[in-house]
């Protein structure tokens, strides 16, 4: 009996110990930060800085109590917020913001846990971004300025975050952009400023369209004109030279022109089959045809009292 009672106030002795040993063992990681607090006060802060490293530690068990804090860098996603400018431009600005606690103790004393940290610092970065927006255009936010805008509304958090224990490391604005209602209306404006340019383009290339087709009539005209004036000018000097040749040719041999230019005459005035001539036959057009050296009838002989042939002929007057 007295050994089963022995046996079993061992057995509870070691359960009590191995509990003790539990509760009085504790880790701190790498990427963690502690406070060791003895009834609320704070006793220690372990792995802060170079001094204190990570590992095994220990506490009074039931006396001491431990809180752990991420080291590392914490993530801050901001809502989207509508603002308005400088230019009086409404614009919608997503942030982000990227923490990390450095002062543990200071951070358990103000807000004491991650959740309410991040609403602290949401209601800073917030009204920090309302401040610095404000005072700034809407180009200055979008293109020319913004890197240096996102590095002073860092500073400004910083300064009031100070006093959480925490430090902002980044802060970026990843998107900076109209509200749904002002974009609609800045794309129907920039559609209309295109529709204007593409009608100020169209109306310059008519503009020059007329002007090259007027160019160009202008210059059918002109070359038209001088081309004949050069045709005027060749057809009078070949006529001139054919006259010319002619004249010459006629000095050369009056007679032999005259018998060239009758039988042109006989050729031109006789074609076709029924072709008939009202002249009468002693006329100087037919002297070839009486005389083959084409000398003029007598006076007395073109009256033709003696042959009654020539009396008809000279009467009707008609040669086929």
């Amino acid at each position: 009996m007295n050994n089963h009672a022995l046996r079993t106030g061992l057995i509870v002795i070691a359960a009590a110990v191995v509990v003790a040993l539990y509760a009085s063992v504790f880790t701190v990681g790498q990427m963690q930060q502690a406070l060791v607090l003895q009834f609320g006060r704070v006793r220690a802060v372990l792995n802060q800085t170079g001094e204190d490293r990570p590992g095994l530690y220990f506490k009074i068990p039931f006396v001491e109590n431990v809180i752990l804090f991420d080291k590392r860098v914490l993530d801050l996603d901001l809502p989207v917020q509508a603002l308005l400018t400088a230019d009086r431009q409404n614009l919608e600005v997503d942030a982000f913001a990227r923490y990390r606690i450095i002062d543990p103790l200071r951070f358990y004393q103000a807000v004491g846990n991650i959740g309410l940290a991040n609403q602290r610092l949401s209601s800073f970065t917030n009204s920090s971004l309302r401040n610095v927006l404000a005072r700034s255009t809407r180009d200055a936010i979008v293109k020319t300025d913004r890197m240096r805008l996102m590095n002073e509304i860092q500073e400004d958090v910083n300064r009031q975050a100070k006093a959480l224990g925490v430090q902002i490391v980044d802060l970026r604005m990843t998107r900076v952009d109209l509200p749904a209602q002002n974009s609609t209306a800045v794309y129907e404006r920039m559609k209309t400023e295109r529709k204007r340019e593409a009608a100020d383009i169209r109306a310059n290339g008519e503009q020059i369209a007329a002007t090259i087709r007027a160019r160009a009539d202008r210059d059918v005209t002109v070359i038209l004109a001088e081309a004949n004036q050069k045709s005027e000018e060749l057809r009078g000097q070949g006529d001139a030279d054919r006259n010319r040749i002619l004249a010459e040719a006629f000095g050369k041999d009056p007679d032999f022109f005259a018998f060239y230019r009758s039988m042109q005459a006989y050729e031109n005035g006789l074609k076709g089959s029924d072709t008939r001539l009202v002249i009468s036959p002693n006329s100087d057009f037919f002297r070839y045809f009486n005389d083959p050296q084409g000398r003029q009838p007598a006076a007395g002989a073109s009256r033709g009292t003696g042959d009654p042939s020539n009396t008809t002929d000279s009467t009707t007057g008609a040669a086929r």
